[in-house]
């Protein structure tokens, strides 16, 4: 993993909880979870996991093929941070729980069942209204096209 994947992500004991954490819960809910992929335990560099950040488990990233589908799970009142992407298009989809959405200046309470098209250019931030789980499905993911507004994670939110 290169140092700015890195510095966006838990290490160690702290990483190993949260995703213990996380699993327990996904259990809970009757789920499970793949755990031959890439798992990414997220800040983003800010060291405050519990407030911003999120867990990825990332299905697929199918450059070639034009797509990208990962499971993202926060935990209740967890941010992921405004952020935007210039060239891929998503749809977030609710799998469990509720999560708090603001997209575009609008904010919207999404419940388990509902999904939002999220076009390239769009400002958004979402959190977790008690514990959620979400499948993003999109085009796929470039380096470089993450652009986080706050100016702390920079450069080093790319994933």
């Amino acid at each position: 993993m290169d140092e700015d994947r890195k510095s966006i992500q838990l290490q160690g004991v702290e990483r190993d909880r949260a995703l213990s954490r996380c699993l327990d819960r996904i259990r809970q809910w009757g789920l499970a979870m793949p755990m031959d992929v890439e798992v990414l335990v997220l800040d983003f560099g800010l060291g405050d996991f519990d407030k911003t950040g999120l867990i990825e488990f990332w299905i697929a990233n199918e450059i070639e093929a034009g797509y990208c589908g990962k499971f993202l799970f926060l935990f209740d009142g967890q941010w992921c941070p405004e952020h935007e992407h210039r060239l891929k298009h998503e749809t977030f989809y609710i799998l469990r729980g509720q999560v708090l959405m603001i997209a575009g200046g609008e904010e919207r309470l999404m419940n388990a069942g509902d999904r939002l098209i999220m076009p390239p250019g769009v400002k958004h931030k979402f959190a977790g209204v008690g514990p959620a789980l979400i499948l993003e499905l999109s085009m796929s993911s470039a380096r470089g096209d993450n652009f986080f507004t706050d100016g702390r994670i920079g450069k080093r939110g790319i994933l």
